[in-house]
């Protein structure tokens, strides 16, 4: 009787698995919609050429009398807090009462190229407020700013403090000065002069390259090879394939906002010390006086957590709060860990500051 090695027999049964996933996978594939991302339904308000504003359909009855303005990064696009029904943070606020707005800054060209952050932050994002503030008869609203758009939304709540409620910064860098996140060591050497000079605005896809580069092996071959493993399940697939469309939707970055964010945010740190300016007026954080739930990623390899901690060394707010979750910067919105708890403790936190 012929017998193989224990090894022998594990490993084909490994292949033997992995063929049948596949083949399933392969199925699935074959049954699945286009994969389409941002589906909740809203509505185009208020518009300056690429730059849009969006508000969203209430799904409750019973709603915030406060609107919401999320803010999302420039960087990739905010279609990542409304993934799928079932990975949707925007979902989850409105299912909450939460009256949610947000702005699109849509893709960049070369008519971007010369656009600062003063036209973005004092520009399209205080027009944005202003809108909202007079459709609502409101002195000030509420601001959701996530990762770079965090730190456009402190910005904006230390330049605009009568303007803003509470604030929520999500994964937000505002202290640069750490080596815990490999992004910020390799930031302090960007020739960003070169960069924008060369390119004008900076490809999506060179930055899409720089982030997989920050864990190459995870992000450009395991995902793939695990992919396989969940090929039979539709839900995980779709969830997968959902991810991706959204990694590789990446817009390009208008050059001259780069390089100030990468010049004067990054590698001078102005933002904590000090010395920022926008506009001509200097960005003093102790300006922040409203409200502020700093929200932030345990295992962020992006935004390390001190970087978004530092945020309460340097306002004047008496109302702070933290809430942290075991998950990593792109977790915090589309993990199981998060989906039940996250946007409930945000509409908790806001009702109880109306």
């Amino acid at each position: 009787m012929l017998t193989f090695p224990k090894k022998f027999k594990e490993s084909l049964d490994d292949f033997n698995k992995f063929s049948t996933n596949l083949r399933r996978g392969v199925e699935n594939l074959s049954s699945l919609d286009e994969i389409q991302v941002g589906k909740t339904e809203k509505e185009l308000v208020y518009q300056d050429g690429k730059r849009k504003l969006f508000r969203y359909k209430q799904r409750a009855e019973k709603v915030s009398p406060v609107p919401l303005l999320v803010v999302y990064a420039m960087v990739n696009r905010y279609t990542m807090l409304d993934l799928r029904p079932n990975r949707s943070l925007i979902r989850n606020l409105l299912d909450q009462g939460q009256d949610v707005y947000l702005i699109d800054w849509g893709y960049a060209d070369r008519i971007d190229r010369f656009m600062t952050m003063e036209d973005y932050i004092d520009g399209f994002i205080d027009d944005c407020v202003d809108f909202i503030r007079e459709q609502h008869q409101l002195d000030a609203i509420n601001l959701l700013g996530v990762c770079q758009g965090g730190t456009f939304s402190a910005i904006y709540a230390a330049l605009y403090p009568e303007k803003v409620k509470n604030l929520i910064p999500m994964v937000t860098p505002i202290d640069f000065d750490n080596k815990d996140s490999l992004l910020n060591v390799w930031a302090k050497e960007f020739d960003a002069d070169l960069l924008v000079d060369a390119y004008g605005n900076v490809p999506g896809d060179m930055m899409n390259r720089a982030y997989m580069m920050l864990q190459p092996f995870t992000l450009s071959v395991q995902k793939y090879i695990d992919m396989v493993q969940i090929m039979d399940d539709v839900d995980k697939l779709s969830d997968f394939l959902h991810m991706e469309s959204w990694i590789f939707d990446s817009p390009d970055q208008p050059g001259e906002t780069l390089r100030q964010f990468l010049k004067d945010i990054y590698q001078g740190n102005k933002l904590v010390k000090g010395e920022f300016e926008l506009g001509g007026r200097r960005v003093d954080l102790k300006n922040i006086s409203m409200p502020v739930l700093n929200i932030y990623a345990e295992f962020d390899t992006l935004v390390p957590p001190v970087s978004s901690k530092a945020l309460f060394e340097h306002v004047s707010s008496k109302d702070t709060e933290e809430l942290v979750y075991p998950v990593g910067h792109i977790g915090m919105f589309v993990s199981g860990k998060t989906q039940k708890t996250l946007a409930p403790k945000i509409a908790e936190w806001l009702d109880k500051r109306v």
